[in-house]
């Protein structure tokens, strides 16, 4: 039997170790144990981690969104709807009059604009996801306007609405309570520090309590204009030991655990606890840091991708999770391109190595996420890598010190993955194949900069040319050739797509993982 309790809330907030007797999660909230040190910024101006997007989405809207209902689908979200005309460069979008931030204060126009031009004011790391459309500092208070109950957005360059709709749908165009914002800005900041803390959403959660590392609970917004959550309450536990999430998750004291390993999946009861298993857009790669000298060398490249022990790790530690795919887009959707030329061959490597004159022992430093299955990830590597002659020291770190690292370019080797900053092919292709300025002053929020590497002209240009490409046909054929150029010859070695296995309590439903961390929904959630 479930019972409600105060007393029972505040030990599952905790968080009772591994032998604690028996205890039912509340009826009405939804315990969730996860690693979540990856969080640098809650801001959606500023939010740039895997889980930071996963609370902008619960928490806040957009003009338009992917939803619960079908994370697949664009529909409508501030913007009751919406008129398109490329010939102008123009879409005007009527807002919804039933809609209400987390304060009470109604989500009006006024907001839409203010949030739009606060994100390239402030110009943070997801700013240049808006940016694309021709926006800047100087002129967004003239490309995004206000009349009545509509909004017009303006935007330069040859894109098709299509692509502007999904940039609008991407985390940073997330619609913040503007006079909420502007009482707790502080020296200019446009509330950036307060918001790292809090939130000023419409969505169908607002946050109760954020502390680093430790807890996110948020509890249900009751007038949310698509209807209230079924849960009261949701509330994340920072557990990054994934045994400790599994016993947890057996000992009934958290609902959802979302970081187990393939053994231990194996392993569960499913009598009692269910998996589901959520395709994902998530790429992992294995790069490298062109500023470190022993790493430049195109045959270093080439060599590493016959030093991944691809079939290896998919038949065993990230089994079920994990399914090798080696180039930027992710299979099943359109543009992919889904060619696997590369195997586990040592000898092959060594011969490439050694043909091109490179000595080894190459020493190289390998940063990693402290955390399943990356460590274990990083090990197989170590250990496929020492064949040829590399040497792999691994570094592990929380998320937020991996992630720091790679965006300062102070790492040697890093194993990391990336998922699109919206569901269109040039997100991944611009962070693949596109570095128009490698200098360590020109930061760009893409694995080309941050590894250092200045991608060839022709590369860049074709990049270009796929964006502006007006024809569907040719414009996802061309980004299959940019595809195919960066598997061949990058430092960036792409081995796997994500498959997201979440593992819950039998009585959980109607759990929604997307394709990406954007498309993780609590809405829906239920407990029979």
């Amino acid at each position: 039997m479930k019972l409600l309790k105060s007393a029972l809330l505040a030990s599952v907030m905790a968080m009772p170790m591994a032998g604690a007797a028996l205890a039912d999660t509340p009826p009405n909230a939804l315990i969730v144990a996860q690693n979540i040190d990856d969080i640098v910024a809650i801001d959606p101006a500023q939010a740039y981690e895997f889980t930071s997007g996963e609370l902008v989405t619960n928490m806040y809207d957009r003009l338009v969104q992917y939803d619960a209902e079908d994370p697949t689908v664009l529909a409508a979200g501030i913007a009751s709807d919406w008129q398109m005309d490329a010939a102008s460069r123009t879409i005007t979008f009527t807002i919804r009059e039933d809609a209400t931030f987390h304060s009470g204060n109604p989500v009006t126009p006024a907001d839409v604009v203010y949030s739009l031009g606060r994100v390239i004011k402030l110009n943070l790391t997801p700013a240049f996801i808006l940016a694309q459309l021709g926006w800047t500092p100087e002129n967004v208070d003239q490309m995004v306007t206000a009349e009545g109950n509509v909004v017009t957005v303006k935007y330069e360059g040859d894109f098709s609405p299509a692509f502007v709709l999904n940039v609008l749908a991407a985390r940073p165009a997330s619609i913040v309570d503007m006079k909420t914002v502007m009482a707790n800005e502080v020296d200019g900041d446009m509330g950036n520090a307060w918001l790292n803390a809090n939130a000023a959403g419409s969505g169908p959660f607002k946050l109760d309590a954020y502390r680093p590392a430790q807890l996110v609970r948020m509890s249900a917004h009751g007038d949310y204009f698509k209807g209230a959550p079924k849960m009261d309450s949701v509330i994340i536990r920072h557990v990054a030991e994934s045994a400790t999430q599994e016993l947890m998750l057996e000992s009934g004291d958290i609902d959802l655990a979302r970081n187990l390993t393939p053994d231990q999946i194996a392993g569960l009861d499913a009598s009692a606890i269910k998996v589901d298993t959520f395709p994902q857009a998530a790429v992992h790669f294995l790069s490298f840091n062109q500023k470190t000298d022993s790493l430049t060398d195109p045959a270093v490249w080439e060599a590493a991708r016959y030093l991944v022990d691809y079939k290896g790790m998919t038949n065993s530690i990230i089994k079920g999770q994990m399914e090798v795919h080696q180039a930027f887009w992710p299979k099943g959707f359109p543009g992919s391109y889904d060619e696997t030329p590369f195997s586990y061959d040592p000898a092959k490597a060594k011969a490439i190595l050694a043909e091109a004159g490179i000595e080894t022992p190459i020493k190289v430093e390998l940063d990693v996420i402290n955390a399943a299955p990356f460590t274990d990830m990083a090990q197989s590597l170590q250990a496929s890598f020492a064949d040829a002659g590399i040497s792999f020291e691994i570094l592990p770190g929380t998320g937020s010190q991996v992630i720091t690292k790679y965006r300062e370019r102070t790492h040697e080797a890093m194993l990391l993955y990336w998922g699109p900053d919206f569901m269109d092919p040039h997100s991944n292709a611009k962070a693949f194949a596109y570095n128009s300025d490698n200098s360590d002053g020109s930061y760009a929020a893409t694995t080309t900069w941050r590894n250092a590497w200045a991608v060839p002209d022709e590369l860049n240009k074709k990049t270009k040319m796929a964006l502006t490409e007006s024809d569907p046909a040719k414009r996802l054929e061309i980004y299959r050739d940019l595809q195919a150029e960066v598997q061949k010859e990058s430092p960036i070695v792409i081995m796997f797509q994500a498959a997201y296995q979440v593992a819950m309590d039998t009585n959980v439903s109607g759990y929604v993982n997307g394709a990406t961390s954007d498309f993780v929904f609590y809405r829906l959630v239920d407990k029979d």
